[in-house]
């Protein structure tokens, strides 16, 4: 993989009779006092199953939400151990960790058996990376993996400090297939490559527009961070979302890239995204009071003939406003598009929240190549900034 050399992985490591600290990324909504969406603990069951098989005792942790370093009686974890346990059909013990209780001590675990630790971000020292929280944290464990890709660019004390205190921290299978999902797109990848990128800001997407243009064959942009392209070339936005602060650096992207940074042709535009009526009108043209909200019908016919001949795709951020199905055409015509590119023999990825919803509410996840878990994390990657998670782990 590019930028970093191959981690340890899990399979790596000698467990029998060990305990392993195992980081992953059960960050599922609550409702009700249960789980509403069970996709990251079901992620999280090969690493688990792995460790258990290979004689280990699995003590699991993650985080959950944003207490802010306080314990917060609806941001448990305790509810999560109840379906991960539901999903695994073992046993999962529940424990206030470091994390709820700092005086804790270990629990004696037998091979096989298996625990969750309290959310880590309950104590201050998780997010603020700090020594002391790593180290009573490191008690849990004889051996360590991170399998929580989502948190990898996070510099906290569990991806990172945490791990450095095990001369073989290695990488878990999730995290293993994301590096290399993700490192085909920064590597050599197979030609056309097509990124299609997407999302409200273009402060958010800025570096990863950068490397990508680096390496792909086209750039396609939608979502909200088309206006300020659109304003850059002095084109009407009416009020539509516009980083008034980042126009400069948009034109210069459109003068040194215009043969491989494509915006749409048109878009679909309204009063409001709660009101009025919808119009599908050219990109450069809208009333001064209304706001385009969607890609429109040529640019999903222009995206999508330069999937039909793509080899590499990477996709993150939705086309539209995604949440409203009158703004969801274009984000379901691209997951379409991808899928059936893929179906072609095209290698595609994609991650970001939005875009996964589109894949799943599609039924398309089974067509697309790889689901990247991180949404943050993809994001770094691509834009080759460094994942503290991924470089706190041994080299093999």
């Amino acid at each position: 993989m590019p930028r970093t050399a191959r981690k340890l992985t899990l399979a790596d490591l000698e467990l029998r009779g060990r305990r392993l600290l195992l980081r992953t990324d059960l960050n599922a909504p609550l409702a009700n006092g249960r789980v509403a969406d069970d996709s990251r603990l079901r992620a999280a069951l090969p690493a688990i199953r792995t460790a258990r098989e290979m004689g280990a005792a699995v003590v699991v942790t993650s985080h959950l939400g944003r207490p802010r370093g306080v314990p917060d009686p609806a941001l448990s974890l305790r509810p999560v151990a109840e379906r991960l346990q539901e999903l695994l059909g073992n046993a999962v013990g529940f424990g206030s960790g470091p994390a709820g209780d700092p005086s804790a001590d270990p629990p004696e675990l037998r091979p096989g058996e298996v625990v969750l630790l309290e959310n880590l971000r309950f104590h201050p020292g998780e997010t603020r990376n700090a020594p002391e929280f790593a180290a009573a944290l490191a008690a849990y464990g004889d051996e360590y993996v991170n399998d929580a890709f989502g948190a990898a660019h996070r510099p906290h004390a569990s991806v990172d400090a945490c791990a450095r205190r095990f001369p073989r921290a290695a990488a878990g299978p999730l995290l293993e297939a994301e590096l290399e999902s993700l490192g085909l797109a920064l590597g050599d990848p197979p030609r056309p490559f097509v990124a299609i990128l997407g999302g409200a800001k273009v402060s958010d997407k800025l570096p990863v527009i950068l490397s990508l243009l680096g390496r792909a064959d086209r750039v396609l942009i939608g979502g909200a961070m088309t206006y300020t392209f659109t304003a850059a070339q002095k084109l009407p936005t009416g009020r539509s979302l516009v980083e008034r602060d980042r126009i400069a650096e948009a034109a210069k992207l459109l003068d040194d890239h215009s043969d491989r940074l494509e915006l749409p042709a048109d878009h679909c535009a309204a009063p409001a995204p709660d009101a009025g009526p919808v119009r599908t009108l050219p990109i450069g043209e809208i009333p001064a009071d209304w706001m385009g909200l969607d890609i429109g019908p040529a640019a999903r016919a222009a995206f999508a003939a330069h999937l039909r001949d793509a080899a590499t795709i990477v996709w993150n951020g939705p086309m539209g406003l995604f949440e409203d199905p009158r703004f969801a055409e274009g984000t379901t015509a691209v997951a379409h598009a991808v899928a059936e590119a893929t179906g072609r023999g095209a290698t595609s990825i994609v991650g970001g929240g939005d875009s996964l919803a589109a894949v799943r509410r599609s039924g398309l996840s089974g067509r697309i190549s790889h689901l990247s878990t991180g949404g943050g994390a993809s994001l770094a990657f691509l834009a080759e900034e460094p994942l503290p998670g991924v470089e706190a782990l041994a080299d093999a």
